[in-house]
């Protein structure tokens, strides 16, 4: 499973000119998954999102997480993070998980998610969506779950 995500002062999804999830300060994380993702990848990657400490401390350091400030967390699926882009001018997904498997793990991660975390909003899975954001700091990372 991957997710890549932005420290956000605030983010939306639009689908078909209606919001349909939306944040203030928080963590906008587009999430990919991958085959053979199950339940540890998804607990695992759970775990990160609110664990890993991207906010600032009383001194500006990355040393607060998402659980510390009570933030808000957008979930967004996004197939394409998962993209073969090693040869050729166009992308491959075959790396990405077939989308009923996707659909399972991201609304498992969702879930979950929503069991733990007071502010969990999410897009569409599937849809055309348009994330609008405000990158705050730009501060946005890469996380990877095997």
């Amino acid at each position: 499973m991957i997710a890549l995500i932005q420290r956000v002062s605030s983010a939306r999804v639009d689908v078909d000119g209606a919001t349909v999830g939306a944040i203030g300060p928080g963590l906008l994380a587009l999430v990919a998954v991958q085959p053979g993702d199950g339940e540890p990848q998804t607990a695992r990657m759970l775990q990160r999102l609110l664990g890993y400490r991207v906010f600032g401390d009383e001194a500006g350091r990355m040393n607060r997480s998402l659980a510390d400030t009570g933030g808000g967390l957008l979930l967004v699926s996004q197939f394409t993070l998962a993209a073969d882009t090693d040869s050729g001018m166009r992308p491959s997904f075959t790396s990405a998980a077939a989308p009923d498997e996707a659909r399972r793990w991201f609304d498992r991660l969702v879930e979950l998610a929503r069991n733990v975390h007071p502010r969990v909003e999410t897009g569409r899975f599937g849809a055309h969506m348009e994330v609008h954001l405000i990158n705050d700091g730009p501060v946005t990372f890469r996380l990877e779950v095997r």
